[in-house]
């Protein structure tokens, strides 16, 4: 994407938990001057950035579905109690609220070990980023996208977050032709849900904004690890003004017992969202 430029390799070692593990390592990178320009995937990055850091640009969004691997050729055909593979607690919540006769399990390691443990037999399907298989060449894996409607993705989902030091003129200038504005609305908007939430890439959430010319339509879940209760919800608004979208769902949020289900649901995963 950037003409000319140097890879960095960046190293995780002592970071603790999964993904964020990597973003603050690029981003220490950054901060220590070691990297002039960072890349991560949106979804992971969280809602409030270190001091002196800042988001350079926003490239164009890839699809920001979810992807079903495995049996079936939509959820309604999936056959009944398949053994379902996620990391996700916003994709369990979601697919245990659409089907609760589902063995949903717990599933982690890269793209590769995923798909493995599926093709051994050990699970009947998995849930993935359409993105993430799309950039990796794996597209033709794919059985099917999941509906927004059944399964709202995570906010940022499908973006990609190129970040730079915080006035430094000349990353500035490297990354602003790799912007795309629509794709820096919809994110500013999924991630002032996020913020105003005090939500993480973990928390069982799903945000989704999607510009339509100069309209926004927001969609937005909050719900129990096992589907048991569940909220979705939707506004439409200007898309010149993305924040305060966000702002207005995560306050319809709010006053439908959206915080209730999140304190309930960080006690009933141990703290670990």
């Amino acid at each position: 994407m950037l003409g000319g430029a140097e890879l960095v390799e960046v190293s995780s070692d002592g970071e603790p938990g999964d993904k964020s593990r990597f973003v603050h390592g690029v981003e220490r990178a950054l901060l220590e001057g070691d990297a002039d320009v960072g890349v991560h995937s949106a979804k992971d990055l969280p809602a409030e950035l270190p001091k002196g850091l800042a988001i350079g640009a926003v490239p164009t969004r890839e699809e920001p579905a979810d992807a079903w691997i495995g049996a079936g050729a939509s959820l309604d055909e999936v056959p009944e109690g398949a053994k379902v593979g996620t990391a996700s607690l916003r994709r369990r919540a979601q697919l245990l609220a659409a089907r609760p006769d589902l063995d949903v399990r717990e599933l982690h390691g890269n793209v590769d070990t995923r798909l493995r443990k599926l093709a051994e037999g050990e699970l009947d399907a998995i849930v993935l980023a359409v993105a993430g298989l799309r950039r990796l060449g794996r597209e033709n894996e794919i059985s099917f996208a999941i509906p927004a409607e059944s399964m709202t993705p995570a906010a940022g989902q499908g973006s990609l977050v190129l970040q730079i030091r915080a006035g430094d003129e000349s990353s500035t200038a490297a990354v602003a032709p790799l912007g795309d504005e629509t794709t820096l609305r919809e994110l500013t908007a999924e991630r002032a849900v996020v913020s105003l939430l005090d939500a993480t890439c973990a928390t069982p959430i799903g945000v989704h904004a999607r510009v339509d010319g100069e309209q926004m339509r927001m969609d937005a879940f909050v719900g129990l690890p096992d589907g048991s209760e569940w909220i979705r919800d939707r506004v439409e608004g200007s898309a010149s003004e993305p924040a305060l979208l966000g702002a207005e769902l995560a306050q319809r949020l709010l006053a439908t017992g959206t915080r209730d289900i999140l304190d309930r649901a960080e006690k009933w995963t141990g703290g670990r969202v």
